[in-house]
């Protein structure tokens, strides 16, 4: 049952909050506490011992730190910087570089992606779709959950937990 969840829960919340950024450019703050308490609970099923787990928590708030830096600086949102520490609560220590460096090159090619089609002009029908409108808008900068989500998932099978749930 514990691999059943483990694959299903943590993937979930991630394609969620990936398009939850897509489709309205905000990141519930129910998405990172559920994705922490989430870890806890599998965690102690699971069996990781009580300092695995808090280092897990520490990896995640190392990397609250960083982001909520980035956000204050407004190179970041908000929601990015929670659900980036949340998912590394998840990843932990082992795999927490790896997670930065996928993310920042997804989160590279999705910018970059951003940039071209927004110098092309937003066909009528698109226009009419408020969240393409809104996306389409340089304003409203690029929806990096997706980056995270996509990195997060990639990452997710190299994680403690993962190996836990299975039993590998």
């Amino acid at each position: 049952m514990l691999a059943v969840l483990t694959l299903v829960v943590f993937p979930f919340l991630m394609a969620y909050a990936g398009a939850s950024d897509l489709f309205t450019m905000t990141i519930s703050n129910r998405i990172s506490v559920f994705l922490v308490a989430g870890f806890i609970g599998f965690a102690l099923y699971a069996g990781l011992s009580y300092e695995d787990i808090a280092w897990h928590l520490s990896c995640g708030l190392a990397v609250l730190i960083i982001t909520f830096t980035l956000f204050a600086f407004n190179y970041v949102g908000g929601g990015d910087a929670k659900l980036a520490a949340a998912t590394a609560v998840w990843l932990g220590w082992v795999n927490v570089l790896d997670y930065g460096v996928l993310t920042s090159v997804l989160g590279g090619v999705l910018t970059l992606a951003f940039i071209y089609i927004r110098k092309w002009p937003l066909p009528a029908w698109a226009q009419a779709r408020e969240w393409i409108a809104r996306l389409y808008n340089a304003d409203n900068g690029v929806p990096y959950g997706l980056a995270l989500a996509a990195s997060g998932l990639m990452i997710f099978p190299e994680t403690e937990i993962w190996h836990a749930a299975l039993g590998i």
